[in-house]
């Protein structure tokens, strides 16, 4: 049991070096979200049992469940006749979502670029950017077309009325 236990802090804090060095999170709210992602698939974690397990203070957790909120990671719930918030990761199709956020301002970005690029072009190094901004283009929709297949996949398992479940 003591080895379970290992394993599972182990990959608590894998996840909290991950969304730390990868998406710029505290320390903190990178390993409530671990923790989460770990411990609280099935019921949730209500805010008392995240300042137990974390052993940070209540306006430390507070900050970070709000920011983590605010960055559509987590979810929470409540429950009839029950005052508490319940926290739960956000389903991968909804941390998906916010990739395509991401990429649809790039392909903004990208298509402003190449407009310009395209009226001020005077020089072979700059055809040669113009060039590579087309085909990072070309790259961005195609990762965009995966994003949004894989989002549909996992939105089909993620439905509990999915009938192949």
């Amino acid at each position: 049991m003591k080895s379970i236990q290992k394993e599972r802090e182990d990959l608590i804090e894998s996840f909290g070096v991950y969304f730390e060095s990868f998406y710029h999170m505290s320390p903190l709210g990178s390993r409530i979200l671990g923790l989460l992602i770990v411990d609280g698939i099935k019921e949730g974690l209500t805010f008392e049992q995240l300042v137990e397990k974390t052993g940070a203070s209540k306006s430390s957790v507070s900050t970070n469940l709000n920011l983590l909120l605010k960055m559509e990671k987590i979810n929470y719930f409540t429950i009839p006749g029950d005052r508490k918030k319940y926290y739960k990761s956000s389903p991968f199709s909804e941390r998906l979502n916010s990739y395509l956020k991401i990429i649809a301002y790039e392909r903004k970005i990208i298509d402003k670029m190449l407009s310009y690029r395209e009226k001020t072009m005077s020089s072979p190094e700059e055809l040669i950017n113009l060039d590579n901004t087309r085909a990072y283009k070309a790259h961005v929709i195609k990762v965009e077309e995966l994003i949004k297949e894989t989002i549909s996949e996992f939105t089909e398992i993620e439905n509990p009325t999915n009938p192949h479940k």
